[in-house]
């Protein structure tokens, strides 16, 4: 099983290599005022505008989203997507699939501030434990902010089904 996972990540890394050159998307958004302290989050398009605050847990008054929370968002959608096309090139069909996304921030060793990740992914469908793992790992291999993170922000992956 781990040859397959290997064939898939050496198949993918060649594909991402090939996006690199060739842009599909770029988002673009403006943070204005104070940051996560009260600030403003704008795309360039509008869809998302978004206040922020600092979470209460921080000392903050909460009540608006927060960085990290855009972050998992993002993440745990991104992943989920690529779950998805591993397991299709793997002729999956996968059903009440979810991925959570936990981004944590705390003091960093140098000063500054780190994040922490954990990524949460649950197959139903019948698919077996090992199966699953597997395609937890070769999405984990192939999601753009996974790839992004890598060797930067710790990260625990942990797979279940049912």
């Amino acid at each position: 099983m781990v040859g397959d996972v290997d064939e898939l990540v050496t198949l993918h890394r060649l594909d991402l290599g090939d996006l690199v050159s060739a842009t599909l998307y770029t988002a673009s958004a403006t943070s204005t005022g104070d940051g996560r302290a009260g600030g403003r989050a704008v795309t360039d398009d509008g869809v998302l505008d978004v206040t922020l605050a600092i979470p209460a847990s921080m000392g903050g008054p909460g009540g608006a989203t927060n960085p990290e929370q855009l972050f998992a968002a993002g993440w745990s959608s991104c992943f989920h997507s690529a779950l998805k096309l591993v397991a299709s090139q793997r002729k999956l069909r996968l059903v009440d699939s979810s991925v959570v996304a936990e981004v944590s921030i705390a003091p960093g060793a140098g000063g500054g501030f780190a994040l922490e990740a954990a990524l949460r992914v649950h197959l139903g469908g019948g698919i077996d434990l090992e199966t699953a793992e597997s395609l937890t790992a070769a999405a984990h291999e192939v999601c753009p902010y996974s790839v992004a993170t890598r060797g930067n922000v710790p990260v625990t992956l942990t797979t279940s089904v049912g």
